[in-house]
């Protein structure tokens, strides 16, 4: 899930881990094309499918874990 928090930044949270954290840096944000790879604050990286921005969160989607390369 992604929602907005009170200063208006983006927060993702992943119930199977339990982790909360706030999105440093999101690959794609204009109105046409929204996600790509989510950079966390903590270091962790997550990919969401790129689609049309949502028109409101907090909105629930697929992510995929990055492994950082080795």
């Amino acid at each position: 899930m992604i929602r907005k928090n009170a200063d208006g930044g983006l927060v993702f949270y992943l119930p199977k881990r339990d982790l909360e954290d706030n999105i440093a840096s999101i690959e794609f944000d204009t109105p046409e094309k929204w996600g790509g790879q989510l950079q966390l604050a903590s270091g962790g990286s997550y990919y969401i499918e790129p689609q049309p921005a949502p028109e409101r969160l907090p909105i629930s989607l697929r992510a995929k874990r990055v492994e950082a390369p080795e």
